[in-house]
Protein backbone atom coordinates (compact mmCIF):
# COMPACT_ATOMS: atom_id res chain seq x y z
CA UNK A 1 0.00 0.00 0.00
CA UNK A 2 2.76 2.30 1.04
CA UNK A 3 4.20 1.49 -2.65
CA UNK A 4 0.85 2.49 -4.11
CA UNK A 5 0.56 5.69 -2.35
CA UNK A 6 4.38 6.83 -2.44
CA UNK A 7 4.07 6.12 -6.31
CA UNK A 8 0.47 8.11 -7.32
CA UNK A 9 1.98 11.39 -5.17
CA UNK A 10 4.78 10.71 -7.35
CA UNK A 11 2.71 10.99 -10.18
CA UNK A 12 0.81 13.86 -8.87
CA UNK A 13 4.18 16.21 -7.64
CA UNK A 14 5.62 15.80 -11.18
CA UNK A 15 2.40 16.06 -13.46
CA UNK A 16 1.92 19.45 -11.06
CA UNK A 17 5.69 20.56 -11.93
CA UNK A 18 4.94 19.88 -15.00
CA UNK A 19 2.14 21.71 -15.40
CA UNK A 20 3.54 25.66 -14.71
CA UNK A 21 6.21 24.69 -17.19
CA UNK A 22 3.77 24.18 -20.31
CA UNK A 23 1.85 26.79 -19.93
CA UNK A 24 4.79 29.09 -20.11
CA UNK A 25 3.42 31.53 -23.15
CA UNK A 26 6.88 34.24 -22.87
CA UNK A 27 7.38 34.33 -26.57
CA UNK A 28 3.33 35.22 -27.89
CA UNK A 29 3.27 37.61 -24.86
CA UNK A 30 6.23 39.31 -25.54
CA UNK A 31 5.03 39.66 -29.62
CA UNK A 32 1.73 40.65 -28.59
CA UNK A 33 3.18 43.19 -26.62
CA UNK A 34 5.69 44.39 -28.90
CA UNK A 35 2.68 44.56 -31.62
CA UNK A 36 -0.22 46.58 -29.60
CA UNK A 37 2.80 49.15 -28.80
CA UNK A 38 3.19 49.77 -32.63
CA UNK A 39 -0.37 50.12 -32.88
CA UNK A 40 -0.46 52.20 -30.29
CA UNK A 41 2.82 54.49 -31.63
CA UNK A 42 1.03 54.62 -34.97
CA UNK A 43 -2.18 56.02 -33.59
CA UNK A 44 -0.76 58.28 -31.52
CA UNK A 45 1.27 59.46 -34.46
CA UNK A 46 -1.52 59.64 -36.81
CA UNK A 47 -3.61 61.66 -34.21
CA UNK A 48 -0.47 64.06 -33.91
CA UNK A 49 -0.15 64.49 -37.32
CA UNK A 50 -4.05 65.01 -38.06
CA UNK A 51 -3.95 68.00 -35.34
CA UNK A 52 -1.13 69.33 -36.73
CA UNK A 53 -2.33 69.63 -40.48
CA UNK A 54 -5.56 70.93 -39.10
CA UNK A 55 -3.75 73.86 -37.59
CA UNK A 56 -1.08 74.41 -40.03
CA UNK A 57 -3.75 74.56 -42.68
CA UNK A 58 -6.01 77.31 -40.81
CA UNK A 59 -2.74 79.92 -40.33
CA UNK A 60 -3.25 83.66 -41.22
CA UNK A 61 -0.64 84.84 -43.81
CA UNK A 62 1.04 86.63 -41.02
CA UNK A 63 1.29 83.17 -38.55
CA UNK A 64 2.79 81.97 -42.04
CA UNK A 65 5.56 84.98 -42.36
CA UNK A 66 5.62 85.60 -39.19
CA UNK A 67 9.69 85.22 -39.10
CA UNK A 68 9.92 87.36 -42.36
CA UNK A 69 7.25 90.13 -41.33
CA UNK A 70 9.86 90.67 -37.91
CA UNK A 71 13.16 90.72 -39.80
CA UNK A 72 11.40 93.32 -42.58
CA UNK A 73 10.12 95.35 -40.03
CA UNK A 74 13.44 95.47 -38.20
CA UNK A 75 15.61 96.36 -41.20
CA UNK A 76 12.50 99.23 -41.91
CA UNK A 77 12.88 100.79 -38.62
CA UNK A 78 16.92 100.73 -38.65
CA UNK A 79 16.18 102.08 -41.86
CA UNK A 80 14.44 104.99 -40.91
CA UNK A 81 16.36 105.87 -37.76
CA UNK A 82 19.54 105.81 -40.11
CA UNK A 83 18.30 107.86 -42.45
CA UNK A 84 17.51 110.64 -39.55
CA UNK A 85 21.19 109.96 -38.31
CA UNK A 86 23.01 110.28 -41.07
CA UNK A 87 21.09 110.44 -44.41
CA UNK A 88 21.82 108.03 -47.37
CA UNK A 89 24.53 106.11 -45.95
CA UNK A 90 23.16 105.78 -42.33
CA UNK A 91 19.92 104.32 -43.88
CA UNK A 92 21.94 101.98 -45.73
CA UNK A 93 23.93 101.19 -42.40
CA UNK A 94 20.78 101.68 -40.10
CA UNK A 95 19.06 98.98 -42.17
CA UNK A 96 21.87 96.22 -42.00
CA UNK A 97 22.05 96.89 -37.87
CA UNK A 98 18.23 97.13 -37.97
CA UNK A 99 18.25 93.11 -39.95
CA UNK A 100 20.64 91.82 -38.35
CA UNK A 101 19.23 92.87 -35.01
CA UNK A 102 15.48 91.90 -35.88
CA UNK A 103 16.99 88.52 -37.21
CA UNK A 104 19.00 87.61 -33.62
CA UNK A 105 15.98 88.46 -31.64
CA UNK A 106 13.86 86.12 -34.23
CA UNK A 107 15.49 82.87 -34.36
CA UNK A 108 17.50 83.28 -31.30
CA UNK A 109 15.61 85.10 -28.47
CA UNK A 110 12.53 84.93 -29.40
CA UNK A 111 10.48 81.81 -28.01
CA UNK A 112 12.74 80.86 -25.41
CA UNK A 113 10.28 80.41 -22.83
CA UNK A 114 9.92 76.67 -23.57
CA UNK A 115 6.26 77.35 -24.70
CA UNK A 116 6.06 75.61 -28.88
CA UNK A 117 4.42 77.52 -31.49
CA UNK A 118 3.31 76.72 -34.87
CA UNK A 119 5.70 78.06 -36.87
CA UNK A 120 7.12 77.40 -39.85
Amino acid sequence: MKKIFGLIMTFVLLAGAALPASAQTRRGTRNSRAAQQRIYERQQREYYEDRYNDRYDDRSVFEKHRDKVTVAGGTAAGAVVGAVAGGKKGAIIGALVGAGASALYTYKLRDKDGERRWRR
